[in-house]
């Protein structure tokens, strides 16, 4: 305020006031301020009802402060956004727009494009500004005209200030329903019988993020957002008074996007899990011959054509025609080119989880929250534990689903004129279980390095091994972390609950096809077979209980007996191996099919229990269920984990990584980072 004498600045100012009961209250303020002689000096104090904080924080702090401003119009800019000398003399031009003729109505919210200017700090970074860039200008271009349905889609528009304040704002500020606060402004616009347009003489600069979590968490955001959108009466009564045309526009620019992809990946799960039940029935095999009799070749195209598509290739298309319109087409191609070099099929493919993930649980459970990305302009490496928290239940465990699937199908899906076909589709579900699995990693600075290897390893040990508690905090414990992530189900009501364990029946498959197919059944079908593996399953879960029981008697006092109790439960282990190997005529072949049976089998009772938390609390079950849930955590991550560091142990893949994903500086920085790092530890 100090370098800006104009600068004026609204808060919110909490003070405590005494009664006349002699009884000190909380008395709420909203002030504005301006600097004088090197102190703030109060312009208005304005005594508020009480809390203003009653929803999301920003909309709160727009509404409380909208009242301070003057004039006919009023521009909303953030604090990561910038404005420029050039730009700031076509203000004149852009506000004389109100008084043009932009269709029935005057405009009631001019829109603003955006410069971003993040865009080389990284191949993220660069993703980003590609598609935020191909957004701002042909996407809102064509969303203002012809098809009318532009919305306010965050800073920096111009509102009609008059319009606005005596229409509810130009924020909502609900809690949870109005978690994408800046939307809501346009839909409350517009159904108010005024105009949105948009304007791309004039920018402003704006810096997006430039890491791989503040993205994520971003995205994660924004799906939450339009999981409420859905059930917002703005999008009801947008819906019902459009024509048929805008409201078709309005559904696929907003919560449509998000529905599509949540279909484009129900429609990988539903093909899989068709194929196999098709594979282990054995109705692969007689489909396969009546299409081979029949020399049937569509379903073969029809396949063929999906999987050019799954590349992704059309995701892409807004940003080649915008650059190709402002730099020409040669530099768009070249541009597209160097991307895909860059992996940006990779990025884009592990953001289709994210947007999938938040948006379906929204749908599901509700409870969307405000998720602060930061926003800094940093790039560091994230530990291998906070990636794992993070991406742990949006992308790692349906991937590792998608990935025994695949594995199942492979094993025992038939092969005929079809397979060609099929390989292409296959290899684009690989291709998408490969991505969400290690593209947290990949896009890693200094995700392949050695040494921080070595420290992402101890430090993941130490938070999976953190038994957590009251006041400890998820970054320190694995169960702070698991109440945390699972917080969702405490809220969710019975529909919920039941959604969730009839999605998780679906596991239950695996075990049904697959223990048919076992040598030691002898081709066997008979329903005895599917009882005793459940046999199996419950004396595993009995072994569990009474090691769980064991830690916690014994551990402490009696190591040496708890340690001759794990001793005997792994000797009568080994017994009953060897004992199927030599009497039964067990394989080697079996135990990798009973693991892959069985593994998705305990993973579905453990949701099953988490979403029955209450009865199975009451039960004295939940412990139990928790050392169950820690075991496949570790066992997840450990799957995870052995990939990435056995790349790290080549030196040229950090080398190459680096030099692919960030700007050279960047690159160099690096370098130096390293040699001064090994100097200290030589020092020390």
């Amino acid at each position: 305020m100090l370098k800006h004498p104009s600068l004026r600045v609204a808060y919110i100012d909490e003070v405590e006031e005494t009664q006349k009961d002699n009884k000190s209250k909380k008395v709420y303020y909203s002030v504005l301020v301006k600097a004088v002689d090197g102190l703030d000096q109060e312009i208005y104090r304005i005594k508020l009802p009480g809390p203003a904080k009653l929803g999301e924080g920003k909309p709160e702090n727009q509404n409380h402060a909208i009242i301070f401003t003057r004039g006919e119009a009023l521009q909303t800019i953030d604090m990561n956004q910038d404005n420029y000398l050039e730009e700031a003399f076509k203000m004149r031009n852009l506000l004389e727009e109100f008084h043009e003729d932009h269709g029935v109505r005057p405009p009631s919210i001019l829109g603003v494009r955006e410069h971003i200017f993040t865009g080389s700090v990284s191949s993220l970074a660069w993703f980003m500004s590609n598609q935020e860039t191909s957004f701002v200008t042909i996407g809102q271009r064509v969303l203002a005209n012809p098809l009318k349905v532009r919305f306010h889609y965050g800073h920096p528009d111009v509102f009609d200030r008059l319009f606005h304040i005596t229409r509810g704002g130009i924020s909502k500020a609900s809690k949870v329903i109005n978690l994408s606060e800046d939307i809501f402004a346009g839909f409350n616009s517009t159904l108010r019988r005024g105009n949105v347009t948009h304007h791309e003489y004039i920018q402003v600069g704006k810096g997006r993020d430039v890491g791989l979590n503040q993205i994520t968490l971003f995205e994660a955001k924004v799906a939450n957002g339009n999981g409420e959108q859905t059930l917002s009466r703005d999008i009801y009564r947008l819906g019902h008074r459009f024509d048929f045309f805008r409201m078709m526009s309005c559904y696929f620019t907003t919560v449509g996007f998000y529905v599509n992809a949540l279909i484009v990946v129900l429609t990988v799960y539903v093909f899989l899990y068709g194929r196999l039940y098709l594979s282990l029935s054995g109705m692969e095999k007689s489909l396969l011959k009546v299409a081979n009799m029949k020399k049937d070749v569509s379903l073969q195209a029809a396949l063929a054509s999906q999987s050019l598509v799954q590349l992704g290739l059309l995701m892409a298309l807004p940003m080649i025609m915008e650059i190709g319109l402002e730099r020409g087409f040669r530099t768009a191609i070249s541009d597209f080119i160097i991307m895909q070099l860059q992996l940006a099929s990779v990025f884009f493919t592990f953001s289709l989880g994210t947007k999938v993930h938040y948006f379906g649980r929204t749908i599901l459970h509700g409870g969307a929250k405000y998720r602060a990305t930061g926003r800094g302009f940093v790039v560091r490496h994230e530990r291998f534990a906070e990636n794992y928290r993070l991406y742990s239940r949006s992308h790692f465990t349906k991937a590792l689903e998608l990935m025994i699937l695949l594995i199942v199908y492979v094993a025992y899906g038939s092969s005929g004129n079809g397979a060609v076909a099929y390989m292409f589709i296959t290899a684009s579900m690989w291709f998408l279980v490969v991505t969400w699995l290690f593209a947290p990693f990949l896009f890693n600075p200094s995700g392949f390095e050695w040494q921080k290897i070595v420290e992402d390893w101890d430090d993941w040990n130490r938070w999976i091994a953190n038994s957590g508690g009251i006041g400890i905090a998820a970054v320190k414990s694995w169960q702070s972390w698991w109440d945390e992530e699972h917080s969702y189900l405490n809220h969710t009501g019975l529909r919920g609950r039941i959604m969730e364990s009839l999605l998780a029946i679906r596991f239950f498959l695996y075990q049904y096809g697959l223990v048919y197919h076992l040598n030691i059944t002898s081709g066997h079908k008979n329903i005895l077979i599917y009882a005793l593996s459940w046999l199996v399953i419950i004396g595993i879960l009995i072994v569990l209980k009474i090691v769980s029981m064991g830690r916690r008697r014994f551990s402490g006092d009696f190591q040496l007996m708890f340690r001759l109790l794990k001793g005997m439960l792994f000797m009568g282990f080994v017994s009953i191996i060897i004992i199927l190997f030599v009497v039964v005529g067990l394989t080697v072949g079996d135990l990798f099919v009973t693991l892959l049976a069985f593994l998705p089998t305990g993973w579905a009772l453990l949701q099953i229990g988490m979403a029955c938390r209450p009865l199975v609390e009451s039960m004295g079950f939940w412990g139990s269920v928790r050392a169950l849930a820690r075991s496949y955590e570790f066992f997840m991550g450990l799957l995870i984990f052995t990939p990435v560091a056995i790349l790290a142990w080549f030196p040229f893949v950090s080398e190459f990584q680096t030099r692919l994903l960030f700007n050279q500086a960047f690159s160099r920085g690096l370098q130096i980072s390293r040699i001064l790092a090994g100097r200290k530890k030589l020092g020390e």
